[in-house]
């Protein structure tokens, strides 16, 4: 690293932690919740700018495997969880395991094969508090969880949740969310013109205007069109959100008392045993949920359909997304039906009609 950089480097560290400071130290009420608003807004810039500089990934061990099959998860969790265990519980991998920390010091890929769907499992190192300024090849772990499709959180332990969700959110991951619906149109004058078509009850004109203006945008239509947190503006207008869909795993469920077991299932966790296998079918099951994957069955005008091999395809896809997946210029004209969503055997549809598991299509294209 040259002296330029270090020296940058060191001086937004040093401004991140004395906005920091102030945010903890300033009481939250109607009349500071704007200085609040606007410190927030700095300091997501502030780390964005970081990471730019840095690199997620960079300076150091790169870990980098090829995506492949319908999906990616990652097996995410502190060292010794039983990350290992159960990718070769669910896949035919072969990690090495063993009663250490550390065990695993490379991304070691399976294939999970499940509804036809082929969906590859990664276990990567173990994270550790403080991985997302770079401490135990946080950096490189982190790089790779943001290029996945789903999250696993393996703990064996409560308190390993906070942590975990800690690093994942400083490192601009956002779990189960959907992207705050904010168009941004900027333009050369005028100034803000604000506009929205739900009722605003976590944050108000003034806050967005003084949020756009951290941002140095002061001429631009802006509509929200969902209820957004300042929070959840800063992570609009910024650059290096991911938004990805999770599930929690408690491993080692078999030595929870009953009511630690059943506490881990109100929790919304799902309590697994990797070693013995217990609820594995289950976790199974609930990672092609969370994909929200569906079985799509071909059929060429004339003949049987392919029962045999499915297309997987995501939950409310068209007739023309399965056309698209099999040659992206292909142009459906109408689409036949048979299975869940038809009306009667062979109903003829729009391209843009949405399908359901199992369906059968047969494509007329243009």
């Amino acid at each position: 690293m040259d002296e330029t950089k270090e020296k940058k480097e060191l001086f937004h560290s040093k401004e991140i932690s004395e906005l920091e400071e102030e945010i903890r130290k300033t009481k939250y009420n109607k009349h500071t919740q704007y200085h609040i608003g606007t410190l927030k807004a700095k300091l997501a810039m502030l780390k964005d700018t970081q990471e730019k500089h840095k690199g997620i990934g960079t300076g150091g061990k790169q870990y980098a495997v090829k995506k492949t099959g319908d999906a990616t998860v990652l097996l995410v969790g502190f060292p010794s969880v039983g990350k290992s265990t159960l990718l070769n519980k669910i896949t035919n991998a072969s990690s090495k395991i063993g009663d250490y920390d550390f065990t695993t010091l490379e991304v070691i890929p399976g294939m999970m094969e499940y509804n036809s769907a082929n969906i590859q499992i990664l276990d990567v190192p173990g994270l550790v508090e403080g991985a997302s300024s770079g401490r135990g090849h946080g950096r490189e772990i982190l790089s790779v969880i943001r290029n996945s499709d789903m999250i696993i959180m393996l703990i064996d332990k409560p308190g390993q949740l906070d942590v975990i969700n800690s690093e994942l959110y400083n490192a601009g991951l956002r779990l189960n969310q959907k992207k705050p619906d904010v168009l941004i149109n900027k333009t050369v004058s005028g100034g803000l013109k604000v506009g929205s078509t739900v009722k605003l009850t976590k944050i108000d004109q003034r806050m967005i205007k003084d949020i756009l203006g951290t941002y140095k945008i002061h001429n631009a239509e802006v509509l929200v069109r969902s209820n957004v947190s300042v929070d959840e503006l800063i992570d609009a207008l910024s650059t290096n959100r991911i938004y990805i869909p999770s599930i929690i795993v408690y491993n080692k469920a078999d030595l929870l008392p009953p009511e630690d077991f059943e506490k881990a299932k109100r929790s919304g966790w799902l309590p697994i045993s990797a070693k013995d296998g217990s609820n594995i079918e289950l976790l199974k099951k609930q990672i092609w949920e969370k994909l929200q994957f569906m079985r799509v069955y071909m059929k060429r005008i004339g003949k049987d359909p392919d029962m045999n091999e499915p297309m997987i395809m995501k939950r409310g896809s068209t007739a023309q997304d399965v056309a698209q997946k099999i040659r992206n210029t292909w142009a459906v004209e109408y689409a036949k039906i048979w299975g869940p969503s038809a009306r009667f055997e062979g109903q003829q549809v729009s391209p843009d009609k949405p399908l359901q598991d199992r369906d059968i299509v047969e494509l007329h294209l243009k």
